[in-house]
């Protein structure tokens, strides 16, 4: 290959995989998107907004398509009506379910799995406004976004082991103890019993309460706050906070040392610079 020329048909491959998702139109929820921004709204309000077999695909194929999104830089995630999601519909999902053999039920916790990696996969931070009832699938949605805005009156309950199952479901056991710490995470896994709003925030969960009627705007808020940031550095940062759980404290600081200097490569961290020079605020794009 010509190394004069390698960079822009490399620069070109990579445009050719991105892709504008603003205008995706959504068949399972609600898909609203400006500025950067786009409200996903779990859109079932006369059920709590259950998830069906076709909801978790289409939710796992967004999230995966987000890693090449143009035009998303941050996304909130709400429910509809008075509540976040109550999970898996009792009828679509739990009564085919008992059905199924084992072959068929590892499917559908792989499928289920591959959400929430997906989640943690793509590079726009993802915002939870949780109001109301949180529970089940619901649950791990609200703990695989990056933050978590909650009301006093939610109610978060991990109800796994209510069903006769483990609470090991979707990641559960992963992430779970990363927020709250283990001895919390068990109680809740084990006991499947609900948490309150005030003692999520209390534990961690959630990053902060705010008033039912202002969650949404709140929400909206913090994303277009995160949406105005260095985009691209937001992503390394969601990258690798998801990376280091898994790496010694050598090897983390050599990860962070190689993203920190790619980051640098940036125009944004130009941008940076000559905005602090200027004592203006940088505008920042994102590249």
């Amino acid at each position: 290959m010509n190394t004069e020329t390698s960079p822009r048909v490399a620069a070109a491959l990579l445009a050719g995989n991105r892709q504008a998702l603003a205008g995706y139109r959504a068949t399972h929820f609600q898909w609203v998107a400006r500025d950067g921004v786009a409200t996903l709204t779990l859109n079932r309000p006369e059920r709590k907004n259950p998830l069906t077999f076709e909801a978790y695909a289409e939710l796992r194929d967004l999230f995966g398509a987000l890693k090449q999104a143009s035009d998303i830089h941050a996304i909130v995630l709400i429910g509809a009506g008075d509540n976040f999601c109550s999970g898996g519909d009792v009828h679509e999902i739990i009564g085919p379910l008992v059905k199924l053999r084992a072959p068929e039920l590892l499917m559908f916790t792989r499928m289920t799995g591959d959400l929430v990696k997906a989640m943690r996969a793509c590079p726009q931070p993802i915002v939870a406004a949780v109001d109301g009832v949180c529970a089940g699938a619901g649950a791990i949605m609200a703990m695989a976004s990056d933050l978590r805005l909650g009301t006093a009156r939610s109610k978060t309950a991990f109800l796994f082991n209510r069903v006769g199952l483990a609470g090991c479901d979707m990641g559960a056991c992963a992430i779970l103890p990363r927020l709250i710490g283990q001895g919390r995470a068990s109680e809740l896994l084990l006991t499947g019993r609900a948490m309150g709003g005030e003692e999520a925030e209390r534990w961690g969960f959630f990053n902060r309460l705010a008033a039912p009627e202002s969650l949404q705007a709140d929400a909206l808020a913090l994303a277009r706050d995160l949406a105005a940031g260095p985009t691209f550095a937001n992503g390394i940062t969601k990258t690798m906070l998801h990376q280091e759980w898994a790496m010694p404290i050598e090897q983390a600081i050599e990860a962070e040392a190689q993203a920190q200097a790619i980051c640098m490569l940036t125009e944004d961290f130009s941008r940076a610079y000559h905005a602090f020079v200027a004592k203006s605020n940088p505008r920042f794009e994102g590249n």
